[in-house]
């Protein structure tokens, strides 16, 4: 049986790729639903859908490990040993990329060749693709990790410019076009390492309080 912690851990991250992978008009209930259940249908759920419950996503790892781990569904384009690279979903400008480094840490080894290769490449890459005045490099950091954000210059935008949600579509093409820049790592980096929950294929209980 699981424990009280472990059940609240594990449902924390069952939601969090509920909130990123459902359809809007199927949240709320299956957030609704997966808040409801108790250890033992949260246990059968686990089950049902195949989903470990030694694995990942109950040890509580921030976002950006999550991602690392794909235990939340992202849009990655490129990785080196150091660092994972993701298209940012609420981007400030088009080809707006998100570098995660693997090291869970609040600071970043600025002089780390593979890092510093990777932010080079991308930024090239950027520059090829939509031709922005400059790809602006920001440190930052969330959850105590830290994150490179490459952001295109286009007019006069920085990290405090509105954000807006891209339309799947759009982001879909865009990841396309980054993995053909990169085709020896396209197959590398789109197979999943774990189990990504679906709408359609997800297994809820029906019983709601």
């Amino acid at each position: 049986m699981l424990s009280k912690e472990e059940s609240e851990n594990i449902k924390k991250q069952l939601m969090k790729q509920v909130e990123s992978s459902f359809p809007e008009d199927k949240k709320s209930q299956a957030l609704e639903q997966i808040e409801s259940m108790n250890s033992e249908e949260l246990e059968e759920f686990l089950e049902k859908n195949n989903i470990s419950q030694n694995s990942n996503v109950s040890e509580g790892k921030c976002i950006f490990c999550s991602i690392i781990f794909n235990e939340i569904p992202s849009y990655r384009i490129d990785e080196n040993k150091s660092a994972l690279a993701v298209l940012e979903i609420n981007p400030i400008s088009k080809g707006h990329i998100i570098i995660i480094p693997k090291e869970h840490s609040h600071q970043i080894k600025k002089t780390e060749k593979s890092l510093a290769s990777l932010i080079k490449k991308l930024s090239k890459k950027i520059q090829k693709e939509f031709s922005p005045k400059e790809v602006k490099v920001s440190y930052s950091q969330m959850f105590g990790h830290s994150v490179i954000n490459l952001l295109p210059i286009y007019g006069n935008e920085t990290m405090d410019s509105k954000r807006h949600k891209a339309e799947k579509s759009q982001i879909e093409e865009m990841q396309k076009m980054f993995l053909k820049m990169s085709k020896s790592k396209a197959e590398k980096i789109s197979k999943p390492k774990a189990r990504i929950l679906k709408e359609k294929n997800l297994w809820l209980p029906k019983r709601l309080p």
